[in-house]
């Protein structure tokens, strides 16, 4: 995720990857009350504007530099 702004993920924060599915699938458990955001935005430094980049935040959070990226996964047939 490189782009001009930060990007919320549909997981909750966890301090590592312990126990994180191994399929792809958001990891949504868990007792944080925060959501991950990764990526960088035009108004951070370059080094903060990587994919392995992660932080916590309030869903309640707004700000200029921060946004969504919304996909479409497969079909069902």
């Amino acid at each position: 995720l490189h782009g001009n702004v930060w990007e919320w993920c549909e997981d909750r924060w966890h301090d590592d990857y312990e126990g994180a599915p191994e399929d792809a699938r958001p990891w949504t458990d868990g007792a944080s009350p925060y959501r991950v955001r990764r990526g960088g935005g035009w108004l951070g430094s370059a080094v903060y504007c990587r994919s392995a980049n992660r932080v916590g935040y309030s869903p309640s959070r707004r700000s200029s530099y921060l946004g969504f990226r919304p996909c479409l996964g497969p079909l069902d047939p």
